[in-house]
């Protein structure tokens, strides 16, 4: 057991702590803004942003820590327990590219990488460790939509509902496009173990390309509707407008 080992070894570094503090306070900012005024726009183009890189660290995290359940203990001497940013592969590919997608396409590509030594583990285990990371974003996407449900049905503070809508939109959307079979994506990832060696070595030369091909992929008019009209769909399926959602995106570019 590593009941004991997990609470020294977790450690949220201040640099986690003070963006989930920006996110909070955006958030109140978002809140306490009337409908259109620049503040209330400024609080949600930081509350979307910082709550992203919010998830995203917990994505890795959750990738690192069941890897370090299952004795990587590399993972630990990396600092991908601190929940910091800053320790997710390089800070401007893994963190900032995703950030400024988000802001003026709103797509929420998949962002950070944690290097796991996944190679010493069963396939069972490299599959579960792969499907950590967009478990998280499923479980994000749940409470922000079944909070908005239960709280945010009516007019009042749309701004901020807005705002959490558009979060939780990324965070369906982060899902959806982790879970695809695409090499370098986590779906990929899982299934990477049960594929034959010569499969997975033909492969491998795609890695690299996966993600930069998925995202020239969406920005094909045809796909790019169809895509974003299947996330609006499962979006729906919380009994949430996708209405909000639209709004929130819309409410981000504060600068148009």
């Amino acid at each position: 057991m590593r009941t004991g080992a997990a609470r020294s070894a977790v450690r949220p570094s201040p640099v986690f702590l003070g963006v989930v503090a920006i996110t909070v306070i955006a958030g109140v900012v978002a809140w306490n803004s009337t409908w259109g005024s620049i503040a209330g726009r400024a609080g949600v183009f930081v509350l979307v942003v910082a709550g992203w890189v919010v998830t995203l660290c917990l994505h890795e995290f959750a990738h690192a820590y069941l890897a370090w359940r299952h004795g990587d203990t590399d993972v630990e001497a990396r600092g991908y327990l601190t929940l910091n940013p800053l320790k997710y592969s390089h800070p401007m590919l893994s963190i900032g590219l995703p950030v400024l997608f988000i802001a003026l396409g709103g797509i929420g590509l998949p962002g950070g990488a944690v290097y796991l030594r996944t190679g010493m583990f069963p396939p069972k285990v490299q599959a579960r460790i792969s499907l950590a990371g967009p478990f998280t974003n499923a479980v994000a996407a749940v409470i922000l939509l079944v909070v908005i449900r239960t709280y945010g049905s009516s007019a009042e503070h749309l701004t901020f509902w807005a705002g959490l809508s558009f979060l939780a939109f990324l965070q369906v959307m982060a899902t959806v496009l982790n879970l695809l079979p695409v090499p370098g994506l986590d779906g990929y990832n899982a299934l990477e173990p049960y594929l034959a060696p010569n499969t997975r070595h033909q492969l491998d030369q795609f890695k690299p390309y996966g993600l930069l091909l998925l995202v020239a992929l969406l920005f094909v008019p045809q796909i790019n509707v169809v895509f974003f009209d299947a996330i609006y769909w499962i979006f729906e399926l919380s009994g949430v407008s996708d209405y909000y959602a639209m709004l929130g995106n819309a409410l981000m570019r504060f600068w148009t």
